[in-house]
């Protein structure tokens, strides 16, 4: 299937033009999804992480870059199904990506903080490109980065999506509202040494971060809000 092919076959379903990405089906523009597939080919990583997906348009668009790259590479995608019960089920969960055409995606139904303590959070290694789209607090994305930050590949580059602005979301339910205040630790990030990062104002905005910190006073200090803790069983 040519990646043509591929964006016709994935945007059959409208729900993957939604969540903020800047798609669009009239031209089979991935919008924002450009810029995770051209890192993704251009890094050429054996291994990426995705935190957090509606209907998985992230994951899948990596895991496309990664085929081309006929390298074997493979996308670790973690998302509690808190949504809805999308991921709940693997048998369904697999079949979705192979529908795709990208069935080098491997779902975990964890959060961060239940991932971490699992085989296959010890098993990762050299991850390339990490994408932190999960819940959208700033100390959710703290906790996201600095998770995966000891197992990034040296020339990995982390995205932040939705980070261009706070505000209302009602995502989890009209009784669950919170805030999207991801652009609070961009700010943190900006002030770190050893950092380069920049921002895309595109869509719900895109964040790209490269380099090790070579301080820590800003990014280990939580914030207060509270944050998804568990995963459902």
């Amino acid at each position: 299937m040519n990646l043509e092919k591929y964006i016709a076959n994935l945007f059959t379903d409208p729900q993957m033009l939604r969540m903020g990405h800047g798609q669009r089906l009239e031209d089979l523009n991935l919008g924002l999804g450009w810029i995770y597939y051209g890192l993704a080919r251009a890094l050429r990583p054996s291994q990426a992480v995705v935190i957090g997906s509606y209907r998985g348009f992230v994951p899948s668009v990596i895991a496309r870059a990664l085929l081309d790259n006929g390298e074997d590479g493979r996308v670790c995608f973690i998302d509690p199904s808190f949504a809805d019960d999308f991921w709940t089920d693997p048998a369904t969960v697999r079949d979705h990506f192979s529908k795709l055409g990208t069935a080098n995606v491997v779902h975990h139904r964890h959060t961060t903080q239940d991932f971490i303590e699992t085989e296959a959070f010890r098993s990762l290694e050299n991850i390339g490109l990490l994408m932190v789209d999960g819940y959208h607090t700033a100390e959710q994305a703290r906790l996201d980065y600095l998770s995966f930050l000891p197992k990034l590949d040296a020339d990995a580059v982390t995205l932040f999506h939705d980070s261009v602005q706070i505000r209302e979301s009602r995502f989890y339910g009209h009784d669950k509202k919170y805030y999207h205040t991801v652009r609070e630790f961009i700010e943190r990030l900006e002030r770190t040494p050893g950092l380069d990062v920049m921002t895309l104002p595109l869509a719900s905005g895109i964040t790209l971060v490269r380099g090790k910190p070579e301080s820590f006073d800003e990014i280990e200090k939580p914030f207060e809000e509270p944050v998804l803790i568990a995963a459902k069983a």
